[in-house]
């Protein structure tokens, strides 16, 4: 959970397993700020590791372009 004072990011707020590491590994390579927008369209696209698993390379690919340094 988020600390008394920490920012409030959307990753704090769910218990997912599944949403929380999506968010570990963007933040790996880009700023906060970024990860955000990014977290929140791929997540719409791929809202479970299920939808994750089913999607194509290409889709995969063409969400996560445009994250990293």
């Amino acid at each position: 959970m988020a600390r008394k004072n920490g920012r409030d990011l959307p990753w704090r707020k769910t218990s997912s397993p599944y949403e929380i590491r999506l968010s570990e590994i963007m933040l790996q390579q880009t700023r906060v700020d970024t990860v955000i927008l990014y977290y929140f369209r791929f997540l719409a696209k791929f809202s479970t590791i299920q939808a994750l698993a089913a999607a194509t390379l290409q889709e995969v690919l063409k969400a996560w372009e445009g994250l990293g340094y």
